[in-house]
């Protein structure tokens, strides 16, 4: 059986007030490769710069992505076959490689997403419980 911090992406980091502290945030196993494949199909074609940037500007800053953990993902997502890749040059004219989001990958992302949007739902549901104190 899987440990809570086996379901983590190690590398990523909550943003605290506008600095950076030691305390991560956990995102679930999964949750990062739903962002970017969410990321590719919004916004097109990518570098991985460039989709981990946006990760943490639709976070509000809350999400702050090393080099390490995009590429891990981007990896591990083009051997799935949800995304491809292809070498380019980027703005400021260096060597660069372009994620695009396949069919397949679509067709996983709509999956995921209403897992996501259903266990959501569900924790919104549990978290406004009353408490004893409220009763």
């Amino acid at each position: 059986m899987a440990k809570p911090q086996d379901l983590c992406h190690p590398y990523a980091v909550f943003a605290q007030e506008g600095s950076i502290t030691d305390v991560k945030l956990d995102l679930l196993q999964g949750t990062l490769d739903l962002m970017v494949l969410q990321t590719l199909s919004t916004l097109g074609t990518l570098h991985g710069y460039g989709i981990a940037r946006r990760i943490e500007q639709m976070s509000g800053d809350e999400i702050l992505l090393n080099q390490g953990t995009i590429y891990a993902s981007l990896v591990r997502l083009q051997q799935r076959g949800w995304i491809s890749a292809e070498w380019g040059t980027s703005e400021n004219n260096r060597k660069a490689k372009y994620y695009a989001i396949t069919e397949s990958g679509r067709k996983h992302m709509a999956k995921d997403a209403a897992h996501w949007q259903r266990l959501s739902s569900v924790m919104g549901r549990v978290l406004a419980m009353p408490t004893e104190r409220d009763l």
